[in-house]
């Protein structure tokens, strides 16, 4: 399973301890060079990044099509897309509006790391999802809309 993924998610699981969900789910995740570097911006996460030989890093080739999405959304949502277009990724893990608008207008399926917890409740790799999102509230500044954290919580009970 080819899975591309921005820095968001990937950011919002090191800071609750989760980052190795992300291998239990998918296997492998590619991430372009520049949410590498976005990453990499951060010591812990530098670090959480390179002793994980599951996600790849890999350079866009078309180059034109990342400058046309940059006056829009960051450097590093703007590759993930073309990467994911490039690779014929089943999956893009992004989490910003604009650019799941972008992604999903080209016709990329997408998950974000609210989804991606969920699964991973469904799949039996997490067994509560309440102390993750209050986690990912705090100490993340991690914004869930009331509705949706609702919507989560009452799956999480089921």
């Amino acid at each position: 399973m080819l899975i591309v993924s921005d820095s968001s998610p990937i950011t919002n699981l090191i800071q609750v301890g989760l980052l190795d969900i992300l291998k239990k789910l998918f296997g492998e995740i590619t991430i372009p060079e520049q949410v590498y570097w976005e990453l990499a911006n951060y010591e812990k996460q530098k670090t959480e990044i390179d002793v994980r030989s599951w996600i790849l890093i890999r350079k866009v080739s078309n180059e034109n099509e990342v400058l046309t999405f940059e006056g829009i959304l960051d450097s590093g949502e703007a590759e993930a897309i073309v990467l994911s277009r490039e690779l014929g990724a089943e999956r893009l893990l992004i989490d910003e509006k604009k650019g799941r608008e972008i992604a999903q207008k080209l016709g990329l399926k997408i998950i974000g790391l609210l989804g991606i917890l969920v699964l991973a409740k469904r799949k039996g790799h997490i067994t509560l999802l309440k102390p993750i999102l209050e986690k990912l509230v705090k100490e993340a500044n991690f914004y869930i809309h009331p509705k949706l954290y609702e919507k989560i919580l009452k799956e999480d009970s089921e």
